[in-house]
């Protein structure tokens, strides 16, 4: 039984040090190898190891990075970025726009999408203004994880939970609690980054190049996946209101918005040659991983034999953060979320829960997969490293702090 908890660990060390001998690891080969030690040991067999696998978390990441590719490829993302930052004259603003502009924003088109979206656009900045890549990155990975607490469809945890129990308008419940508290832990991710990347922080002034789009045909069928994406998510925002008992999933917003690129572009096959495949394999990995540690018990005889309150939103939230490290956040609501059912767990606790399992993301690389998702991007389109040592050192104490605050707001 313990066999898939030994080899996540392992896991965990190989992505801390990417190294071994002279051999240089990326964080999909590391996922894939512990998938291929736990099929190899008999510890999840092939047909349980093949339902492991979230067929609509993969189809959302391919047809969002389906679109993320379009955009970049046709230069109509550049042609965005620079509408968007153009105003901010400094680096301390550059920050602060990404973590407040691409934080709400994750909020209501996902924290993924702004993830994919986002890291050509952080990494265009940093080349055109020589700021140091790592610091935009770690930036756009605290925003779009912060940022996307306040709402039911920010990120899947949030969903699972909004649709997994009988809370009244999630949309505005979540707002009223969770928007002011969010704010403030955006602001501290700034004050962060400024501590940590002081000398980056120069009183130079930015002058915003506008970028050319390079391909007219192709942006303009990016720009009309674009805009399906943010009008099904809109339409799928009024149905949550208006209380109907119809969902609109994030698969099919994102399949959809796809479909003028798949059927339409002639540079389709190129669109999908430069696509980020080895991330999609890190996910599938990481599925097949998660279901046979999780299939041990290891962690969830911990909670129930851990004696503790369960239900009080002072355990909740480090419970949250610290499993979510070790088993995923989806799966971690998953299992949680029963046990607080059958609790009968508060509206409070159930806030505490998406504010744990979301912000973990931010205490580690594999916190969250928005992570993976913006340094595997940055490796393979910027030549930029983002160590699991450097992202800890910043993300452990910006996520005491951030627990802090909401366990203020919610407890």
């Amino acid at each position: 039984m313990i066999i898939p908890v030994a080899i996540l660990a392992i896991v965990f060390l190989l992505t801390a040090v990417r190294q071994v001998g002279n051999i240089r690891l990326e964080i999909w080969q590391i996922m894939s190898l512990g998938a291929l030690m736990v099929l190899l040991t008999n510890q999840i067999s092939i047909n349980n190891a093949v339902d492991a696998v979230n067929i609509d978390v993969m189809l959302f990441l391919f047809g969002m990075f389906t679109i993320g590719q379009a955009l970049e490829m046709s230069g109509y993302l550049s042609h965005l970025s620079y509408r968007f930052f153009k105003n901010a004259g400094s680096i301390d603003a550059v920050i602060l726009y990404i973590l407040f502009g691409m934080g709400f924003a994750s909020a209501f088109l996902m924290n993924d999408t702004l993830a994919i979206i986002g890291t050509p656009v952080v990494l265009l900045l940093a080349k055109e203004h020589r700021i140091e890549p790592k610091l935009l990155l770690m930036a756009l990975a605290f925003a779009v994880t912060t940022g996307s607490v306040i709402s039911p469809i920010g990120n899947p945890q949030n969903l699972l939970i909004a649709l997994g129990s009988d809370m009244n308008n999630p949309f505005l419940t979540f707002i009223q609690q969770l928007l002011l508290p969010t704010a403030i832990n955006l602001f501290i991710a700034y004050l962060f980054l400024k501590i940590s990347y002081r000398e980056h922080f120069t009183s130079s002034s930015l002058n915003h190049t506008k970028q050319p789009i390079t391909d007219a045909r192709l942006a303009g069928l990016s720009r009309i996946s674009l805009g399906l994406v943010m009008l099904l998510v809109c339409i799928k925002i009024m149905v949550a209101l208006s209380g109907l008992q119809f969902d609109i999933k994030l698969t099919y917003i994102a399949m959809i918005s796809a479909l003028p690129i798949l059927l339409l572009s002639k540079r389709r096959k190129d669109v999908l040659k430069s696509m980020d495949w080895h991330t999609l394999i890190f996910f599938v990995a990481m599925f097949i991983l998660m279901e046979s540690v999780w299939d041990t018990g290891f962690f969830q005889n911990a909670i129930n034999s851990s004696g503790v309150d369960i239900t009080a939103t002072s355990v909740i939230l480090p419970i949250s953060i610290f499993l979510s490290q070790f088993i995923s956040n989806v799966p971690l609501v998953a299992l949680y979320m029963p046990i607080l059912s059958h609790a009968h767990v508060t509206t409070g606790g159930l806030l505490a829960l998406a504010a744990g399992s979301t912000i973990a993301g931010n205490l580690s690389i594999l916190g969250a997969a928005s992570n993976v998702i913006i340094i595997q991007n940055a490796e393979r389109k910027g030549n930029v490293s983002l160590g699991f040592i450097e992202f800890a050192r910043v993300g452990i104490p910006l996520t005491i702090t951030q627990v802090f605050v909401y366990w203020l707001f919610l407890s």
